[in-house]
């Protein structure tokens, strides 16, 4: 179990839950190009320099969400019980997050969840940071699979990150793709369900019987 917080960490904790909430609320209302990293400091009520050390960059302001993510796939892999594999370990975990409806999965018809969503999607710097961070996500999954992995090639383990992160991204703008269009969670819940199901059966066996080829 994690050991309690101290006083001096929750209350770093609350400062950067406040950082971060100010901003999303000011990019949300006015934009995110149309605010100033001095304005989120004055109504959040630290110093810039204070702003800076705990988020880096005015992109992390908002993408630090998908940095809380980053280490979850590597993770499932690396807790994953006895006999069971890699690939059977982050569908499962994947399928729990659509039950869960976890903003990540796109399966989220939350308003708030929607806003964000399109703050990020609409906002080309955003976007970037976001490539980013699945970058990174995709390496540490790659380093966690070596050892998961019966296979003595890390060229292997690089290539199975590369498509559970590009499958999960493209599963979870697909889901989203169909509740902007007014859909909602519960309606859209068995399409996600059966298209992650396909989608982590390709990964196990590939497109070997897909389709014939040409």
């Amino acid at each position: 179990m994690n050991a309690p917080m101290g006083l001096r960490e929750r209350k770093k904790q609350r400062t950067r839950e406040t950082i971060s909430d100010t901003a999303i609320t000011l990019f949300l209302e006015h934009g995110f190009d149309q605010v100033s990293v001095v304005d989120i400091a004055a109504l959040a009520e630290v110093s810039k320099p204070t702003l800076f050390k705990y988020f880096p960059t005015k992109e992390d302001l908002v993408v630090h969400r998908f940095a809380d993510h980053q280490t979850v796939s590597s993770t499932v892999v690396a807790e994953r019980p006895p006999g069971v594999s890699a690939i059977d370990a982050l569908h499962q975990h994947f399928l729990d997050g659509l039950a869960a409806r976890d903003p990540i999965t796109g399966l989220n018809d939350d308003q708030g969840v929607l806003d964000f969503h399109h703050l990020v999607y609409s906002t080309p710097s955003l976007v970037a940071r976001v490539s980013q961070y699945l970058a990174q996500a995709e390496e540490t999954l790659a380093r966690t699979l070596v050892d998961a992995l019966d296979s003595d090639r890390e060229i292997t383990a690089a290539l199975l990150a590369g498509q559970v992160i590009a499958t999960e991204r493209i599963l979870a703008s697909v889901n989203w793709q169909r509740i902007v269009a007014g859909r909602s969670a519960g309606e859209v819940y068995p399409e996600a369900v059966a298209d992650a199901d396909h989608a982590y059966a390709l990964l196990r066996h590939g497109l070997a019987g897909v389709a014939p080829q040409k």
